[in-house]
């Protein structure tokens, strides 16, 4: 054979070969196309994205959320997340062989997951989270030996975590957050030493954490374990993850200590450890941690001691929350030497001591403050406020329930942030500061329950003047301090977006003005336990966002203005121990809304409008201690939600009518001291939830029913004054 026909030859082979070739390669791309339609024709696809990109017409490769492989140009990845894709996922991704990575996250597939997934023995990245997928995982998930990603988050799964996945050998994120698994998480999981991130907060999963957990994960950054089942102690080998970047246990049932070890994990960043049976101190050792950002331990009563100096020296702390426990101590002076990054502290709900520490100013990048319900003690001028008005970025200053003392300091303005200031319950008196008007960012001012006084021989509320300025404001509550004097015509000028205002035992006196009803997005408004007095403004029927409203226990006279009737959201109508007189508006029963209705103790009389029985949703109408009187028999129809009936002290006469009876959620009845006659419904039988029954003092004769036995929760009962005859019934 000489060289021409040598070479014609191998020429003919290599190009036969190379038709072979591309004619393989063009049948396997026809079989991706092929899954790929007809996974796309079992869909919903709402927006048309594949409908109209993936089409025959056009290379796979080109389609939308495609990518294929450079040599063997086989689809390689197929991202589809976030399109509103829906249905179950179709058997067809199993036949793509050559996928690495399947990304169907934030979709609306639901069902179980189709077996043929376990075919893709290439993949190496499976994400479904965020959709309706139900089902247990399937056991076959471990044949997929190249994963290096399994994120499932935010479905439905249930059942337990196969114990076949500790075949996924090359495993590096675990994150089945947010699903309803239940029992033991695999020990076996944790010995896959490539883990870098186990995530599986948010399920039922129990049980205890292996002793040696930390002994095989030399990679691990993350363990969420947050939001589960969790018992036994805190493994102390937790030490040895090394690599530990966010270590959450919080919302379990962990108790013992925690382990010292902890303080070995020096590249922490952010520790939860709140929500747990814990008990003992806070380790020291905590202060080794000098890249931890987050430190979160709340709401652990056994957590008892002071909290460790040395965390306040932890430079890159950008939040404490130790706020629900049990610690005591006083804060160190120096607490904000060492923290230029602190952004929030919160210490709420402990037993700490002492004043509040003037280097607190220092922390200049704080914008939360909450050390509410301790007992920190101090005279403002002498300690801590003023210093505290040095931290400029400071949005929520939360103090209530001390015993700090002395006054608000018109420096208060020097915060300009501030969002939200709660002095509640303390010892602050002495004028309310007029400078309070330039926190322009103010949204609630919660100084109630002090000695605050308004500052001018004449009682004027100077301070509510300045509150003008704060456009954003939505709540005000000044209650339980003795500020006397009347509420200004200038209340009309505060911000429409206020939403509540409480002055309620505030010793006002004088009218309600009528420029209350400038204030248009009113939700609550409480003036009760006043000495008010004149007429309810008819302007108040023009706040109609109104739901609640509390004028009880004042000296309010006239009738009730049928404008009320115009509060069409009303939720809560408080006019009870006023000096009310007239009838009650029929228009009343028309407010669907209303869920307690108290006029008790006024001076209303003539006959209680049968419109108010409509109101099939109410929870408590109290009417006693007027002059009401009734023209027929006393029904009071079928309020199907009824807890307290109040119609003491009126009236009423003629019988009882035994629809009564059909209140089951009724806890109290107070009938008492009225002209009622006839017999006791033997329907009082049907009270089933009754605690409370009074009907004394009345002309009801006959006897005392049998039927009463049936109510088994009945703590208080009185018929005396009447002229009932026979047995008392002594069971039930």
């Amino acid at each position: 054979m000489n060289y021409n026909t040598c070479f014609h030859l191998l020429l003919a082979l290599f190009i036969s070969f190379s038709v072979l070739c591309l004619a393989m390669t063009a049948k396997n791309l026809n079989s991706d196309q092929f899954a790929l339609l007809e996974f796309k024709d079992r869909l919903a696809d709402p927006q048309n994205v594949l409908a109209n990109n993936w089409t025959a017409s056009t290379s796979v490769c080109r389609w939308i959320g495609v990518s294929c492989g450079i040599i063997h140009e086989r689809v390689i990845a197929l991202n589809l997340t976030s399109m509103n894709l829906r249905g179950t996922i179709p058997p067809y991704l199993g036949n793509l062989s050559f996928l690495l990575s399947l990304d169907l996250s934030r979709n609306n597939f639901y069902g179980l997951l189709p077996k043929e997934l376990g075919q893709l023995h290439r993949l190496k990245i499976l994400r479904l989270s965020f959709n309706s997928l139900n089902g247990e995982i399937p056991s076959w998930l471990g044949n997929l030996h190249k994963v290096q990603r399994l994120q499932m988050t935010n479905n439905t799964f249930t059942g337990t975590i196969p114990q076949t996945l500790v075949n996924i050998s090359n495993l590096e994120i675990f994150n089945l957050i947010f699903n309803q698994l239940s029992g033991q998480v695999p020990s076996s999981i944790f010995n896959i030493s490539s883990m870098k991130i186990i995530a599986l907060s948010g399920n039922s999963l129990s049980s205890s954490l292996p002793n040696d957990m930390c002994q095989h994960l030399p990679k691990l950054e993350g363990l969420y374990l947050s939001w589960n089942e969790f018992s036994g102690n805190i493994p102390s080998s937790i030490g040895k993850c090394n690599n530990l970047k966010n270590l959450s246990l919080s919302y379990n049932q962990f108790v013992g200590i925690i382990p010292r070890s902890i303080g070995n994990l020096t590249r922490l960043e952010e520790l939860y450890l709140g929500f747990n049976n814990l008990e003992g101190q806070i380790p020291e050792e905590i202060g080794n941690l000098l890249s931890l950002e987050m430190l979160n331990i709340q709401a652990i009563k056994g957590l008892t001691g002071p909290i460790p100096s040395s965390i306040f020296n932890i430079s890159s702390l950008k939040a404490i929350g130790l706020s629900k426990n049990s610690l005591s101590d006083s804060l160190p002076n120096d607490m904000c030497q060492h923290l230029p990054k602190l952004e929030e502290l919160s210490l709420s709900s402990n037993e700490l001591s002492g004043n509040i520490p003037s280097s607190i100013g220092k922390c200049n990048n704080l914008r939360i403050l909450s050390l509410s319900i301790n007992k920190f003690t101090g005279i403002i001028p002498r300690s801590n406020l003023p210093s505290m008005t040095n931290a400029l970025k400071l949005e929520y200053l939360i103090l209530r329930g001390n015993k700090l003392s002395g006054n608000i300091p018109n420096s208060i303005s020097n915060v300009s942030m501030l969002k939200f200031l709660d002095l509640v319950d303390n010892l602050f008196s002495n004028p309310i500061p007029k400078t309070l008007g330039n926190l322009r960012h103010l949204e609630r001012l919660q100084i109630m329950n002090n000695n605050l006084i308004t500052g001018s021989t004449d009682h004027e509320w100077t301070f509510l003047s300045s509150l003008a300025n704060c456009r954003h404001l939505r709540k005000i509550t000044v209650s339980g301090n003795p500020l006397s004097g009347a509420l200004p015509t200038y209340i009309g000028n505060l911000s429409t977006s206020l939403q509540r205002f409480y002055a309620d035992h505030c010793e006002l006196e004088g009218n309600i003005p009528m420029e209350v009803g400038n204030l248009s997005n009113m939700l609550v408004l409480e003036l009760g336990n006043n000495k008010l007095s004149g007429f309810i403004p008819k302007s108040l029927g023009g706040l109609r966002n109104l739901q609640g409203l509390g004028l009880f226990s004042n000296k309010l006279e006239g009738p009730i203005s049928k404008s009320l009737c115009d509060l069409e959201r009303l939720y809560n109508l408080f006019l009870g121990l006023n000096k009310l007189y007239g009838s009650i508006p029929s228009c009343l029963g028309n407010i669907t809304s209303l869920r307690y209705l108290c006029l008790e103790s006024n001076k209303l009389s003539s006959a209680i409008p049968s419109t108010l029985w409509n109101l099939k949703d109410i929870l408590e109408v109290d009417l006693s201690s007027n002059s009401l009187n009734n023209s027929h028999a006393l029904d009071v129809g079928d309020l199907r939600s009824l807890l307290k009936l109040n119609l003491s002290r009126n009236i009423l006469t003629g019988d009882i009518l035994s629809t009564f009876g059909g209140f089951k959620t009724l806890v109290s009845l107070d009938l008492s001291n009225n002209i009622l006659h006839g017999h006791i419904p033997e329907s009082f039988g049907g009270l089933i939830s009754l605690e409370f029954l009074d009907i004394c003092n009345n002309n009801l004769s006959g006897v005392i029913p049998k039927s009463l036995e049936k109510l088994l929760y009945l703590k208080y009962f009185n018929v005396s004054f009447n002229r009932l005859e026979g047995e008392i019934p002594i069971e039930g």
